[in-house]
């Protein structure tokens, strides 16, 4: 029988995050927040119809990127405790009020941008001339003025950001806050249910009895609420619909890929490709699980069991130290000490708890450490959630330490890269430790159902759905729970064809994710993998050298996505990475295959 989980409270702390990083202290936060409030009104009244030299632009560029990590890291202490207990009301007001603050100030601070946008090129470039750090986000500036409205229109759309970003709030108040899921008996025991609960661990639940009315009781508790999420998630593309209108772009893919600096050619290509040549080898895979499990049928609440779960490894927070300590030892001592912190002075939240946020994800304030949340539930392949999130947090470290907080963040097509090459480092040394054929074929396993299911499959097929949606966005066709779950139910069963029986309440899994508030974020996902695959044998093969994947990290978002794949000498212009990845993955699948 599965236990109640625990509240915030209950917590051994070590083995949570130390929020003292960002703010000794909720007053010296409070204090800051105030500071940084009177800097914005400062900076407003120096600079505000004042920027008439490339001089004067440069100075107020300096001023504002200091604000802005000030308000990197004060935004961060607040979200990052809601994230963890987002039922305490004391981390629903501090956000609320935090929101409310920082609402006023961007208000203030819209003046900025606007006024850049109605500068002459020709000035901003001379600005730009005065000051490397300052160059890049100038350029974009540049860039961004075809698309700018006029200032009084962008003033309007800042001071309602709150009311236009309010969908993705609501989702995760009614995901993590508000919904309830009835427990299920199973044998005459009864088992609780919740959205942490399920997503870490009834997917992977050994005892089908068990796994299959997880999902059912689950899904049914989902339709309860079907017909609200698709008006909040119907408002939240209207928007971006209209956004991309407003703004002048052909279609809401053109916006929403804008800040990707890709096309959606590049979109459309991972979708197709993989939907086309890598379902075949999932559904072999999925036949497999059939068989090993001796199941009935292959079902939709069947794909995130383990192929040997007999042997599925235990391993413990200590353990996970010295298992990532040894596998990302290739990237460097310096990289290493990044590991060895991030562990010893507790930048991790391990522990599942009541109200906290589901999956794992890494936040890095600028100039400070980085956070990363998981849930931990003691199996092996938790390692390899850590080793992801190690590398988003690795590469912010690097490219915090090594830009302005303007040139951190690279093209979302990229952000994955670092991450899941950290994941594909961390199985291949496993692979080369293990001591027995069971081991090595577990490890391969692993990579197929936790690294490439999650970014090549579950990411993908949202990625599938969501294009469908939005095509319908742009024909202005409307959304209903209907139509979002037989989009949803569609997409399923083309990639898995007879392999897996997909039910109909399978559709209402487009519920589950967050992703679909965060633009066109899901593809992003395996193109990320993708070139993570190719950066990791290369590594390995001593084709590149560390150093030259370090550079990368340092860069930011000072070049675009195919940019700094070229610095490592890998071309995404053309499929043959990506096909040359599926075919990696087919291979794997067929080794396991073999070996059962």
């Amino acid at each position: 029988m599965k236990k109640q989980l625990p509240k915030r409270h209950e917590l051994d702390v070590k083995y949570t995050w130390d929020m003292t990083h960002l703010f000794k202290s909720e007053a010296l936060y409070l204090e800051a927040f105030d500071k940084v409030e009177q800097d914005v009104d400062a900076f407003c009244q120096a600079y505000e119809h004042q920027l008439k030299s490339e001089v004067l632009i440069d100075q107020a560029l300096t001023v504002y990127q200091d604000i802005q990590a000030r308000l990197s890291r004060i935004g961060a202490y607040g979200s990052l405790q809601s994230s963890t207990d987002s039922i305490l009301e004391e981390n629903q007001l501090r956000q609320g009020k935090a929101m409310l603050r920082f609402q006023g100030m961007s208000k203030k601070m819209a003046f900025f941008d606007n006024e850049l946008k109605q500068t002459s090129d020709e000035l901003l470039l001379k600005a730009a001339s005065l000051n490397p750090n300052n160059q890049y986000y100038l350029e974009e500036i540049v860039e961004d003025k075809k698309y700018a409205l006029i200032p009084e229109v962008e003033k309007t759309l800042v001071a309602l950001s709150p009311v236009l970003n309010a969908s993705y709030m609501n989702y995760n108040r009614f995901k993590l806050a508000d919904m309830k899921f009835n427990d299920f008996v199973v044998d005459g025991v009864t088992y609780p249910n919740s959205f942490t609960l399920f997503e870490n661990e009834y997917g992977h639940e050994e005892n089908t009895k068990v796994r299959r009315l997880a999902h059912e009781t689950f899904y049914q508790k989902l339709s309860e609420y079907q017909h609200g999420f698709a008006s909040n998630y119907s408002a939240h593309v209207q928007k971006e619909k209209i956004l991309s209108e407003l703004r002048g772009y052909p279609s809401v893919f053109d916006y929403l890929l804008h800040e990707q600096k890709v096309s959606k050619d590049f979109m459309d290509r991972q979708i197709d490709v993989i939907m086309d040549k890598l379902a075949p080898a999932m559904r072999k895979y999925a036949t497999l699980l059939k068989k090993v499990h001796g199941l009935d049928q292959m079902t939709y609440a069947d794909l995130k069991i383990a192929v040997d779960p007999s042997f599925e490894p235990r391993v413990t927070i200590e353990e996970s130290k010295t298992l990532l300590m040894e596998g990302l030892e290739v990237l460097g001592a310096e990289y290493h000490q990044i590991v060895r912190r991030a562990f010893d002075e507790r930048w991790i939240d391990f522990p599942q708890n009541q109200g906290k946020s589901t999956g794992g994800f890494c936040s890095s304030p600028y100039g400070a450490t980085s956070y990363i949340l998981i849930n931990w539930n003691g199996q092996m392949d938790e390692v390899m959630v850590l080793a992801h999130e190690i590398g988003h947090a690795g590469h912010f470290q690097y490219a915090n330490s090594h830009q302005s907080i303007v040139n951190t963040r690279p093209s979302m097509y990229f952000i994955e890269a670092p991450s899941t090459t950290n994941e594909l480092l961390m199985a291949n040394h496993l692979i080369q430790k293990a001591k027995t054929q069971r081991e090595k074929t577990w490890i391969q396993s692993v990579m197929i159902s936790r690294t490439y299911y999650h970014n090549f499959v579950t990411h993908l097929l949202e990625a599938a759905f969501q294009r469908e949606v939005y095509q319908r966005v742009d024909q202005k066709q409307p959304l209903s729970a209907n139509i979002l779950n037989n989009m949803k139910l569609n997409v399923l069963k083309k990639f898995w064809g007879d392999a897996v029986q997909i039910p109909d309440w399978a559709g209402l899994t487009w519920m589950r994710q967050p992703h679909y508030f965060m633009g066109l974020y899901p593809y992003t996902y395996s193109a990320g993998l993708t070139l993570g695959t190719k950066v990791s044998r290369m590594i390995e093969q001593k084709t590149i050298t560390s150093e030259a994947w370090i550079s990368v990290l340092k860069a930011g978002g000072t070049k675009t996505p195919l940019e700094l794949a070229k610095m490592v000498g890998v071309d995404l212009t053309t499929d043959q990475v990506l096909t040359e990845v599926v075919a990696e993955i087919s291979s794997i699948i067929d080794a396991i295959v073999a070996a059962h």
